[in-house]
C-alpha cells in the first residue's frame, strides 16, 4: 500500500488495507484508528462512517476515469481516439487497483452503496464512447470485451508471474486488437 502523507490519505490507505483483507462488513471504525495509532475522534474529525471513507475512496481513485471521460467526450470518434482511451483507462486500473480489489472481494456491499451505482455508470459511458454508432453487433461486443478484458486482466493476472508492467502491457495489447478489428472489420476468424 502506498505510504501517503496526510491524515486523510492515510487513514484512506489503512481503510482500504482492512477492507480487503478482512472485508468492508468486518472491518470497524475502532480496528482503522488502532492500526493507524490514533484515537476515534481523531478518525472521527475526517470521516464519520465506513461509507464515508469508501466513498471518498472511490472519488478519489476514480477521478482519473472521470477525467478521461470528460476529454474523450470531447475528441473526434476515430481509432486513434478509440486507443488512446484505451491507453489512459489501463494506466487509471493501474492506479485504482487496491480499489477495484476491494471490488473483488466485497461484491455484495458494493452492489448496495451508492459507490456501485456511480461505477457503472462510468462503465455505460465508456462503452458509448468506445462502439461506434453504427457497428455490427459483432463490434459492439468486440469493444465491450476490450473494456472486460482490461478489468479481468487485473484479476486474472495479478497472482501470475511476471512484472505488472509487462501484465498491463499484454492485457492493453489484447484490448486495443479487439477494437482494431471492430473498427477496420478485419477478422482471423472463419466461419
Amino acid at each position: 500500500m502506498m505510504a501517503r502523507g496526510n491524515t486523510r490519505q492515510r487513514i484512506q490507505d489503512v481503510a482500504l488495507e482492512l477492507f480487503v483483507e478482512q472485508g468492508y462488513e468486518k472491518t470497524s471504525l475502532r480496528e482503522i484508528a488502532e492500526k493507524l495509532d490514533v484515537t476515534k475522534a481523531a478518525l472521527y474529525y475526517h470521516f464519520k462512517t465506513k461509507e464515508d471513507i469508501l466513498i471518498s475512496l472511490f472519488r478519489d481513485l476514480t477521478a482519473p476515469i472521470d477525467e478521461l471521460i470528460s476529454w474523450a467526450q470531447e475528441q473526434p470518434s476515430t481509432l486513434e481516439t478509440k486507443q488512446e482511451i484505451l491507453r489512459r483507462y489501463s494506466e487509471a486500473l493501474a492506479g485504482a487497483s487496491p480499489l477495484f480489489r476491494f471490488m473483488q472481494e466485497n461484491q455484495g456491499t458494493v452492489r448496495e452503496l451508492s459507490v456501485g451505482e456511480n461505477f457503472k455508470d462510468r462503465m455505460f459511458a465508456l462503452r458509448d464512447l468506445m462502439i461506434l454508432p453504427d457497428a455490427s453487433l459483432t463490434d459492439q461486443v468486440r469493444c465491450m470485451s476490450a473494456l472486460f478484458t482490461m478489468h479481468a486482466g487485473m484479476f486474472v493476472l495479478k497472482d501470475a508471474k511476471g512484472d505488472p508492467e509487462e501484465k498491463r502491457k499484454a492485457v492493453l495489447e489484447v484490448a486495443t486488437e479487439l477494437v482494431v478489428q471492430a473498427h477496420t472489420g478485419v477478422t482471423t476468424v472463419t466461419r
